[in-house]
């Protein structure tokens, strides 16, 4: 089958939809440095009105002291202490952990394939030409309003990576849910749940310089807060399969966060930001699609991660192994940090979130995400339902 290259309409639409859609009820310039604000969750300090009472209790049983965690415990990355089932998701809030140098300081994860991706397996297209990333117009609150950048730690130091402001049905209007990746939140069979994860949305909004960065104020690189994610899910299938390398789990590489200001009370982070996405599991095929557009933080050279770029693209298909489904496939030369980012295309003539970038090749080149079928949606009700009330 003959690679399909999107027209050049296609891409310039895809974007103005999606600036169109972000800012519609965006924020305005009078409160764009505000501190974020919301309700609901979990791990926050004496003003946390929504702090479960069983907190500590939940976190002794599974063998942690709040108070040792947030002085430094979580650093512990013992494998027979790593939480790793999907119901010991565990992230308490940690005053000040994230400022402009540590954001900066953030490795990208490594989940990469290997650039020659076989094609005998299930149904693959040929590989697609690459498509530059394109820089997206400041700022990103009036262009992208509902991506930003995902800090975490892990056992080899903070990392990063991308995501999206996704629009909760059981909150109309007032979602704290934001998609990513599975390998952004949760090393996969060989390890567990990340820690001090955070969502920072419309990330470095008016482009600081990399080398300007660590001496930036915070509020001026997170614009609208720190918000740190009170929960986690992702699919059993990335918990028992995934892996960084070899494409292992892709196919059901995909997350969902429930997030929470550091600091403030009162908003909701699409209400913070202006803007919400749909999510869509209806999973189109490629030829029903006439582009697909990616957006993200890419960190990894020749990108530094502090600014936000797109691809947009005709999607084609990836299949890496015969027994698990296929992946969508777009041209795109960003590199690791764009990782969790999502994936834009127009479904029922709404603009929504089909897919997420997963894997690619180190060289860059192309990306691939999971097609969101079932299973995503079991994902992602689960993490509406629990926060419905």
């Amino acid at each position: 089958m003959a690679s399909i290259r999107r027209p050049a309409l296609a891409a310039a639409a895809l974007a103005a939809v999606l600036a169109v859609t972000a800012t519609a009820c965006g924020p305005t310039d009078d409160n764009a440095s505000d501190p974020a604000a919301a309700t609901a969750g979990q791990g926050g300090g004496e003003n946390d009105l929504a702090l479960p009472d069983d907190l500590n209790s939940r976190l002794k049983e599974l063998g942690l002291d709040l108070d040792k965690w947030r002085n430094g415990d979580w650093k512990n990355w013992k494998k027979d202490d790593w939480l790793r089932e999907a119901n010991e998701f565990i992230n308490p809030v940690i005053d000040d952990l994230w400022k402009p140098d540590r954001m900066k300081d953030a490795d990208v994860p490594e989940k990469t394939v290997p650039t020659d991706v076989a094609g005998e397996q299930g149904v693959t297209d040929p590989t697609p030409d690459p498509v530059q990333a394109q820089r997206v117009d400041t700022p990103y609150h009036r262009n992208a309003a509902p991506v930003g950048k995902v800090f975490f730690d892990g056992p080899e130091g903070s990392m990063v990576c991308s995501g999206t402001v996704v629009k909760d049905p059981a909150n109309p209007g007032r979602s704290n849910m934001v998609w990513t990746a599975g390998h952004c939140v949760h090393a996969g069979q060989k390890g567990g749940w990340y820690r001090n994860i955070v969502f920072v949305p419309s990330y470095n909004d008016n482009e600081v310089p990399a080398e300007q960065i660590a001496n930036t104020p915070r509020e001026q690189v997170a614009p609208y807060g720190i918000w740190w994610s009170d929960w986690a899910s992702t699919s059993q299938e990335w918990i028992s399969r995934g892996a960084q390398e070899g494409g292992a789990g892709a196919p059901y590489d995909y997350a969902v966060l429930h997030v929470k200001p550091e600091e403030g009370s009162g908003k909701s982070l699409e209400e913070t930001v202006g803007a919400a996405l749909p999510v869509a599991f209806e999973t189109p095929s490629v030829q029903d699609i006439r582009s697909m557009g990616a957006w993200g933080y890419p960190a990894a050279p020749p990108f530094d991660g502090v600014r936000m770029f797109s691809c947009v693209d005709a999607p084609g298909r990836l299949s890496l192994f015969q027994d698990q489904p296929t992946m969508y496939r777009i041209g795109c030369t960003m590199t690791g940090g764009s990782s969790g980012g999502g994936w834009f295309a127009s479904v029922n003539n709404e603009t929504a979130l089909v897919s997420n970038t997963s894997i690619g090749p180190v060289t860059g080149g192309w990306l691939a995400g999971p097609q969101l079928g079932a299973g995503a949606k079991a994902v992602f009700d689960s993490v509406s339902r629990k926060f419905a009330s």
